[in-house]
């Protein structure tokens, strides 16, 4: 049976006359922690019957006691009866049966987010993160694809947390497809919400680019990363040679598995704990992770090693992190050399309860266990564990290492858990060590540069390949038509990036790229690779994205808007006005989440996928929205004081006199203030 025949059976609609064979977990995959959302009886009726909703009556006999059984057993009903068969992965654009060829780049991106090979947990429909969920169930894949498959150009697809609503009526230049992961109001939306409303099937957690069907496997923190070392080098080190320079971390699984692939490029000592066999062996077959060990002798010996020769290299060590801290720590002490220069953590703290923190006290199998059976102990060893974590990360930093929480929600959750991580005579949620994006990254994103993505919808490396080689030449162009120095060494990364991407072979799953770029660098990107496909130089569409972690898209205040200074760090207008102004300005498909990288409740953020198809049409719907998709950041960080982005905004403003925005003045006698207040007082 030929590939079209199998996809056009996946569009067809639920496979109900007759239902697929039942289907149990299959344990030669990994498989999501199961949780234990503390149903009451009330509930427990609720969650099936909202189940077995998307099935004719006469299948209920047989789905109501499987369904029961998942709820009782996994804590949702994830209905693997439904699981499909065919491979799941980004066909071609053209295999996929449809009427618009919009709705086809969707079911492309949708299928590379459950590919096993991206995929952390495929069986549970979980991208990444732990709990970052594309769908909720497996009916809502078949319903989705089924509605995807007979869009029309004047229709557009709505999805409530995983739920296809369904198709209604819009018109050409609306988005084909909008969706809204885990929207609450504000009062009901605590972790405990969360568990008992998931389980409910009536909401999810989408993570940032796992419920917009953008993720492009690890590849996509990649560049970020190394960016991050890169710029980290630069701030705390004085220096842009990383050779034999130490960085220290956590994570080896979803988007934590670049951090060994930046190691190398970086040309650092790259040593990653990993508790997981399973996700550091992923790693290491992908040729990311140069070596493995689960002996800290062998560590502690291969760490001086590499220091003395300057080798580049990634270490993995499989093993608790805590236990890799803890060692450091104690080598410190010993003989009073710090073998650490620059270290972060990258576990997933926003989940911390679910298996995104594993604590060092107990194997990963016994976690596992105890996540199921006895929470509460759990809670408890996890918050050990941290508060031990810290306790050796700090000895460190004292001797001079420097330290900086990746957006993961590690200090937040660390300083819950009663770790010495706050800073000294500072108000509550001002923590010891920096936000990356607080001290690293923030800049960046002031002078409108974030994780711009491509796909090649053709499935061609060669496509690929073109549009590495079209990015060269856009930037240098940029580049040679001169750029002000403040953003000239950003350029020159993100020239040497695009230069070398091809050779580090970081594809995983879809034809994808990463290049971080500000406005104008985004809009001729667009505009090159739009006249590429119109020519036939490009072999199909490509897809636009980005992370939803840039300039615009996310209010995250221990994260992307940590450096936000006006008091506003604690308000999302900005992501959600981004995701509107992307709607009306010509994406193909727009979202907006709650929750992404630091938790459930933390954090507002929205995306966007928008097609090239070699139109007229094409090249001004991503002038128009990419020039928004920037600008709304810019304006938002100049007017919170931000004097990075007021330069950076007024450069747009002078190239486009149709931009007009408000520029703060700001107070420059401060004793003006003392006066006033002490007047009113």
């Amino acid at each position: 049976m030929s590939t079209m025949a199998t996809l056009k059976e996946l569009c067809s609609g639920l496979p109900v006359d007759p239902i697929p064979q039942e289907r149990t977990r299959d344990p030669n995959v990994p498989h999501a922690p199961n949780r234990r959302p503390d149903l009451s009886p009330h509930d427990q009726r609720l969650a099936l019957r909202n189940a077995l909703r998307y099935f004719p009556q006469s299948c209920h006999e047989v789905l109501a006691p499987e369904f029961a059984k998942e709820l009782h057993e996994y804590g949702h009903i994830y209905m693997y009866r439904f699981r499909p068969v065919l491979a799941m992965k980004a066909y071609p654009i053209e295999e996929y049966p449809c009427n618009c060829q919009q709705a086809a780049a969707i079911m492309h991106m949708m299928m590379n987010n459950l590919d096993p090979a991206v995929a952390q947990f495929p069986h549970e429909l979980v991208t990444y993160g732990g709990n970052g969920q594309v769908l909720s169930n497996w009916a809502q894949f078949w319903l989705a694809m089924s509605y995807l498959s007979q869009m029309t150009d004047d229709q557009t697809l709505v999805m409530y947390s995983g739920h296809p609503m369904g198709l209604h009526p819009s018109s050409p230049s609306s988005p084909r497809l909008v969706i809204t992961n885990g929207m609450m109001v504000p009062n009901y939306s605590s972790r405990e919400d969360y568990e008992r409303l998931f389980a409910l099937g009536v909401t999810m957690y989408g993570q940032m680019t796992a419920g917009s069907y953008c993720y492009i496997g690890p590849q996509g923190i990649v560049h970020g990363t190394t960016l991050t070392v890169l710029n980290a080098a630069r701030k705390y080190l004085g220096s842009n040679v990383l050779r034999g320079k130490v960085y220290v971390t956590s994570g080896l699984g979803g988007m934590s598995g670049a951090q060994a692939k930046a190691a190398t490029i970086s040309g650092c000592i790259g040593v990653i704990a990993e508790a997981s066999k399973e996700a550091l062996m992923k790693r290491y077959r992908q040729g990311w992770l140069l070596e493995m060990t689960s002996n800290l002798d062998h560590c502690m010996t291969r760490i001086r090693s590499a220091r003395d020769a300057e080798e580049t290299l990634s270490l993995g060590y499989h093993g608790n992190v805590v236990d890799l801290w803890e060692r450091l720590a104690m080598e410190y002490e010993r003989t009073g050399e710090c073998l650490v220069d620059l270290a972060s953590d990258q576990t997933s703290c926003h989940n911390p309860y679910g298996g995104g923190y594993y604590p060092v006290q107990v194997s990963v199998e016994e976690s596992d266990r105890l996540i199921e059976t006895d929470p509460n102990r759990f809670r408890s060893l996890v918050q050990e564990s941290l508060r031990r974590q810290v306790a050796a990360i700090n000895t460190l930093t004292d001797a001079g290492m420097k330290f900086w929480d990746y957006g993961n929600a590690f200090l937040l959750e660390a300083s819950r858990a009663g770790a010495d991580v706050c800073a000294t005579d500072a108000p509550p949620g001002q923590f010891r060590y920096p936000s990356y994006v607080q001290d690293i990254m923030g800049e960046i994103f002031s002078m409108g540069f974030g994780p711009f993505r491509w796909v090649c919808a053709s499935g061609l490396a060669s496509d690929l390949a073109t549009t590495d080689r079209l990015a060269m030449e856009v930037l240098n162009a940029i580049v040679a038509s001169g750029v002000p120095e403040y953003v000239q060494q950003q350029y020159a990364d993100n020239i040497l990036w695009i230069r070398e991407a091809g050779k580090h072979e970081m594809v995983v799953g879809s034809q994808a790229r990463i290049l971080y770029s500000d406005r104008q660098g985004r809009i001729a990107l667009a505009v090159a690779f739009n006249k590429a496909i119109a020519s036939g130089e490009l072999k199909g569409p490509v897809i636009l994205s980005r992370d939803h972690h840039d300039v615009s898209g996310t209010d995250s205040p221990y994260r992307e808007t940590s450096n936000i200074t006006d008091g506003s760090m604690f308000c999302a207008d900005m992501a959600v006005q981004n995701v509107i102004g992307d709607s009306f300005r010509g994406a193909t498909w727009v979202a907006v989440h709650n929750g992404g990288g630091v938790g459930w409740g933390e954090v507002v953020n929205g995306g966007f996928g928008l097609v090239l198809d070699g139109s007229e049409d094409a090249a001004k719907r991503a002038s128009s929205m990419l020039e928004w998709d920037v600008c709304n950041g810019i304006s938002r960080r100049s007017w919170a004081g931000n004097s990075t982005a007021e330069t950076t905004l007024r450069r747009a403003m002078a190239a486009n006199p149709k931009l007009q925005i408000s520029i703060p003045h700001e107070v420059k006698d401060e004793s003006l203030l003392d006066c006033a207040l002490g007047q009113s007082a």
